[in-house]
């Protein structure tokens, strides 16, 4: 497949939409939707979108933007809706809307959106070494705009990847309270 013309795939295609309703052990102290579950809906439903698009297994490598704009209460709803936005030779990033619903009036409200961003790898669902994953093609008028973004958001990840690495290479593997002095 490395010399054929790349595969291209609609944003349709890797499409997934999961909806869960916000119950009492869901909330963090401040009674709203606990962040940390949250992002585990993401990336749960974003890798689902993945291997959709891809056919294969993916990593989690970053989520960028993590933006919660409207916090979510019990018994409303959570739909979190995830679709392919772009592709490199092996990345893959994701766009995630979630959309709060407050279950006794119908009232709908966009409560966050994230990028992520995922790298294909053999794995138990496909041992292939060589491969490149699928480019994408929006359709609709909110795909065509996301989507658009792609290659400016690719580069501001690359920038601060290299940035986090070399913060990395700055911090200490010491514990103090294990006494590895």
């Amino acid at each position: 497949m490395m010399n054929e013309e790349r595969e291209v795939k609609f944003c349709r295609e890797s499409r997934v939409i999961q909806t869960h309703r916000v119950f009492p052990t869901d909330l963090n102290m401040f009674g709203y939707l606990f962040g940390g579950k949250l992002m585990t809906m993401l990336d749960d439903t974003a890798s689902i979108s993945i291997t959709r698009h891809c056919r294969r297994g993916a990593v989690t490598a970053s989520v960028d933007h993590l933006d919660f704009l409207h916090p979510i209460l019990e018994n409303h709803s959570v739909c979190v809706e995830t679709y392919v936005t772009g592709a490199g030779k092996k990345s893959i990033e994701v766009f995630a809307k979630v959309i709060g619903e407050v279950l006794v009036t119908g009232e709908r409200y966009l409560a966050a959106t994230c990028f992520m961003t995922f790298v294909a790898v053999p794995s138990h669902m496909n041992q292939e070494t060589e491969f490149i994953v699928p480019l994408v093609q929006p359709e609709t008028e909110e795909e065509k705009q996301v989507c658009a973004g792609y290659e400016k958001r690719k580069q501001r990840r690359m920038e601060k990847l290299k940035q986090n690495e070399d913060f990395a290479e700055s911090l200490s593997l010491h514990v103090p309270w294990l006494g590895d002095d």
